[in-house]
């Protein structure tokens, strides 16, 4: 499985982002242009994730690592951002509401 600091996640920002924290996480602060599937549906939502390599982040990088892991696993071109949201804010970059 590939992964990415949030630094190299902000120096690419033309890759799409799969945010799989929960509704009322990504609500209150988020990566702009992620797109939200929840990591409680997200194996109903497969269909939803690019067919073009894209990066998964949660909260503090549990959550996406499993949805990397297992989306590698069956063919998507997917890299987990190590340390997440938090690790994001954490560096002083910024979020939407």
């Amino acid at each position: 499985m590939k992964s990415i600091t949030v630094q190299q996640l902000h120096e690419v920002a033309t890759t799409p982002l799969i945010d799989v924290r929960e509704v009322h996480e990504y609500e209150a602060g988020h990566i702009a242009g992620a797109v939200n599937i929840p990591f409680s549906t997200w194996r109903d939502r497969v269909e939803e994730f690019p067919k073009e390599p894209f990066h998964v982040i949660c909260e503090l990088g549990g959550r996406s690592a499993s949805v990397a892991r297992k989306l590698d696993a069956a063919g998507y071109d997917v890299t987990d951002v190590e340390g997440g949201t938090a690790a994001w804010i954490e560096q002083g970059f910024p979020v939407e509401h």
